[in-house]
């Protein structure tokens, strides 16, 4: 899918040290919100962020949570509106891929 990734200098601020900088730079954003939306697809009906960071075991929690606000601005998922309980108990909000009209008029994932 062509819109995944985040360029490396939206990943940090203009006063950002150095060290901030070349870790942005080194992100595969692409991969991890590959990762991401392909995880979100294999939920139907939506899924949370909890159920999404449990396919990750081994990714620090911020690799993983951050690419959901990315792939939210480039309208491949949403946003249902509806919250589930998660780990901790309280409310997380459901996730699903985006769908959209084709030339038949039929819904489809994006």
């Amino acid at each position: 899918m062509s819109n995944l990734g985040t360029p490396a200098h939206k990943l940090h601020r203009a006063e950002s040290p150095v060290t901030s900088v070349e870790a942005a730079y080194s992100v595969d954003t692409t991969r991890l919100e590959g990762m991401v939306f392909d995880a979100v697809c294999k939920h139907k009906l939506g899924c949370i962020q909890d159920q999404v960071l449990a396919q990750f075991p081994g990714y620090p929690y911020s690799s993983i949570t951050a690419r959901f606000r990315a792939l939210l601005d480039k309208g491949l998922i949403v946003d249902t509106g509806e919250k589930r309980a998660g780990r901790s108990g309280r409310g997380q909000r459901v996730l699903r891929v985006a769908t959209v009209a084709n030339d038949a008029g039929l819904v489809e994932a994006v």
